[in-house]
């Protein structure tokens, strides 16, 4: 592990605020609902320390209330995070292929420390990008914490909250785009997603991610024989 120094964890504290503003109110809801649903306050926040990912641990709550078998949860946890596989491919030339780092911001890979991973310069030391992706997770299960705190002594309407992940989203991608060296990843998602929104509105996301992977596919050797020809 590479030593960590004072600016380094100053630079990603700083840029983790914009997930800060995300996952604390996502967390919230988060650990709200999970109290609400029967489930003891602690076991949110432990939660996300152990398991860490947002859209996985919404979708557990109403499965634990149904009593669902642990196998079926994991498969649906599998399916969820296959994306993630996707993730870790485009990571490749710039997480060291030994040691404990790799496996460490592996855990920590989420949607948006994914987005803010790939703004950032390929000499982007090891050490800012485990900082940040901590600091990423240390919100999400402060956010869960507080959530659940609230849920044990309160009852109170949280509609629109999940408008702040919308938003998030929408910020990171305005900032992708600002640093983009080509504009096709963007209308190959566009595209994408409103063909798989015409086939099935019930399975668009999990389409959209495979027609997504094709056109990357494509364009990497379409690069690939163009670069073979010159």
């Amino acid at each position: 592990m590479t030593e960590i120094k004072t600016n380094d964890f100053r630079w990603a504290l700083t840029t983790s605020i914009p997930v800060f503003m995300g996952y604390i109110p996502l967390g919230v809801v988060f650990g709200f609902l999970f109290v609400q649903a029967g489930g003891p306050w602690y076991w949110a926040p432990i939660s996300s320390l152990l398991i860490y990912g947002g859209a996985v641990q919404y979708m557990m709550i109403p499965m634990l209330a149904e009593n669902m078998p642990i196998s079926a949860i994991a498969f649906a946890t599998f399916v969820v995070n296959l994306r993630h596989v996707f993730y870790g491919l485009s990571l490749i030339d710039v997480v060291p292929k030994k040691g404990f780092s790799k496996w460490i911001l592996a855990f920590l890979l989420t949607d948006e420390t994914y987005s803010i991973l790939t703004t950032l310069p390929k000499d982007t030391s090891m050490t800012k990008r485990l900082c940040l992706a901590f600091f990423n997770y240390c919100w999400w299960i402060l956010g869960s914490l507080i959530g659940a705190l609230i849920g044990v002594s309160l009852k109170i309407e949280l509609a629109g909250f999940d408008f702040v992940l919308t938003s998030l989203f929408a910020m990171l991608l305005c900032e992708q785009w600002r640093q983009r060296t080509s504009s096709w990843p963007v209308w190959i998602a566009l595209i994408s997603y409103c063909v798989a929104r015409f086939i099935s509105s019930d399975h668009s996301l999990a389409l959209a991610i495979a027609f997504c992977s094709a056109g990357a596919i494509i364009i990497a050797l379409r690069k690939r024989v163009v670069k073979e020809v010159a």
